[in-house]
């Protein structure tokens, strides 16, 4: 089963009913989570939408109306756009206070100016600055946060490794200059309350990175954000293509502040280590989630905040690595209720790297940003795009879910007599995971149990048996196995084409890459969210488990790490 194409009886699913009422601003943190000025946890479902390219202008304007992409992006279930930058575009006056008509034709994109006249004539003689602003003021419009990313200094498709504007002090990455820019953003949003974060400068790289500079110049940074404009979320980058936040399980900034700082960390498939194509998709997902974990993912234990704000893949569904990479991403996502970024919205640019009319295969739109390019993947996205767990959700204790993130459904029991089918997770009943390995219907005595290879698995009563234990196996965590009460044969759950649960052998415990394990891939999942059909007395486990597994033996105290284990090396 392509996790892309998926079975029609998806396409008939609606997004969850539930609805999360808009926040009220500003953003602030506790603990790993982000919060409203009330308290209650808001979780960042964003879109990233380029604005740094040659024609420092947000993608698409000769496309589609700005408030026609804005409404789009609300209807598709995001609540923010990550929105990009180029430092240049406020610093450097030949830049920023052209206008939208010049800077198209001064690149010979005289399609595009035509384009924009007829979509967005309004934005066609304003600054690219004051597009910029009109574009967040059409996201503003449709309740959508904003996150203001500073993507590079100069102009142009971000990144390469010697491009000169990766590190602090390269040939186009002024220091100064880029603190006056970032100043600069900070102050023009200043009273703009759905401009809720800034992301200091997107994947530092190149061979000049060293810790020293980066922490002088985050902390610099930091410390400008917060005293010009203290409602922003201050959101702070890693090294190696903001891949690697290692370092900080010793050291953390020494900033005045601490409840507006936010990590962000980028996970994609081409760059995660992992042999997707050709690898056991068991043992590739369980060393690059390992991988992540030590890279960043530690920092939810600690207390922070981890925005995992760039993941993407080809959304035309026909790349086997980039498929494989995203259902074991969306398990994690599921299961730390990560905030994060898709890259990316823009189903096409005006110019990219010398090509005009470049068709973004990674693209959340299509070419001509009429409708979702992928619209299995916007309902596979929807069970995430709202909180499971964090402050003011509700006052239910913890509860499972049963996940499946190739389709990013649960497991849904209407009644014991009925098959067990793949639903919205909103309908899903509350599931307890004993400590004995029995899945429970949590308040009722029923229990999962498995009956035969190729049958539904079916929900009893007698808990007692074998067929009623179930276990994870395989690197991965994500087979969750029972043995048949007749014969002792081990088994999996499964997914049939028409979504019903089942049991089948356990796929690719042993095998190469030539076998596809998704279908038997589930997560159980902690949520708090006042959705489910059940009551719960379920403590939270499952990042503090997991990460216990790969970290160095030793003890918090407070955002401090300490006893670490000597001679342990990330």
């Amino acid at each position: 089963m392509s996790p892309l194409f998926l079975p029609l009886f998806l396409l008939s699913l609606l997004t969850p009913s539930y609805s999360i009422s808009p926040p009220s601003f500003p953003l602030s943190t506790n603990s790993r989570w982000i919060v409203d000025s009330t308290g209650q946890r808001v979780k960042l479902a964003c879109v990233n939408w380029a604005a740094h390219l040659e024609p420092v202008a947000a993608e698409g304007l000769s496309k589609q109306p700005v408030d026609y992409v804005a409404k789009m992006v609300a209807d598709l279930g995001f609540n923010c756009v990550r929105f990009t930058w180029a430092v240049q575009m406020v610093t450097n006056a030949s830049v920023g206070s052209i206008t939208l008509r010049q800077s198209l034709e001064q690149l010979g994109l005289n399609e595009s100016v035509a384009g924009v006249g007829v979509n967005n004539p309004q934005l066609l003689d304003l600054s690219l600055v004051q597009v910029f602003q009109e574009v967040v003021s059409a996201l503003a419009r449709q309740n959508l946060m904003v996150i203001l990313d500073n993507q590079l200094s100069k102009p142009g498709w971000c990144c390469s490794r010697y491009d000169g504007d990766g590190f602090f002090g390269d040939k186009y990455f002024d220091i100064e200059e880029w603190l006056t820019g970032l100043k600069f953003m900070a102050t023009m949003f200043n009273s703009t309350p759905n401009v809720v974060g800034m992301s200091l400068r997107n994947e530092l790289r190149g061979p000049n990175q060293n810790l020293t500079l980066w922490y002088r110049y985050m902390q610099e940074g930091a410390e400008l954000l917060h005293s010009t404009n203290p409602s922003l979320l201050v959101i702070l980058s890693g090294l190696n293509y903001d891949k690697d936040l290692s370092f900080l399980l010793l050291k953390q900034p020494t900033l005045t502040f601490t409840n507006k700082l936010v990590y962000e960390l980028h996970w994609y498939g081409f760059s995660d280590g992992g042999d997707w194509e050709n690898g056991n998709p068991n043992n590739v997902c369980a060393s690059v989630v390992k991988s992540t974990l030590l890279r960043g993912g530690f920092l939810l234990q600690q207390g922070w905040p981890l925005f995992l704000s760039e993941f993407g893949f080809d959304q035309s569904g026909t790349h086997l690595a980039d498929n494989r990479y995203l259902t074991c991403f969306l398990s994690v996502a599921a299961e730390w209720d990560l905030d994060w970024a898709l890259w990316a919205l823009q189903g096409s640019y005006y110019l990219r790297e010398g090509q005009v009319a470049y068709d973004e295969s990674y693209g959340l739109l299509t070419w001509d940003w009429c409708k979702a390019r992928n619209p299995s993947f916007v309902k596979r996205i929807s069970a995430l795009q709202s909180p499971l767990q964090g402050p003011g959700l509700s006052n239910k204790k913890p509860y499972n879910l049963i996940f499946h993130p190739l389709t990013g459904l649960c497991i849904l029991m209407d009644s014991p007599s009925k098959p067990l089918k793949l639903g919205s997770c909103a309908d899903s009943r509350a599931w307890n995971y004993t400590s004995d390995g029995k899945l429970m219907v949590k308040g009722t005595g029923y229990c999962l149990q498995s009956v035969s290879v190729g049958k539904n698995a079916k929900i009893g009563t007698n808990c007692s048996k074998p067929n009623s234990k179930w276990e994870f196996v395989a690197n991965s965590s994500m087979h969750i196995s029972s043995r048949l009460h007749n014969n002792g044969t081990a088994v999996c759950l499964d997914v049939d084409s028409d979504g019903t649960i089942l049991t089948n052998g356990c796929k690719c415990l042993t095998e190469n890459g030539t076998c596809s394990p998704e279908s038997q891939w589930f997560k159980i999942i902690v949520s708090s969210r006042d959705f489910t059909r059940g009551d719960s007395n379920l403590e939270l486990p499952l990042v503090e488990s997991w990460l216990s597994k790969f970290l160095p033996v030793g003890k918090w105290r407070g955002h401090h790490y300490v006893e670490w284990k000597k001679g342990h090396r990330i």
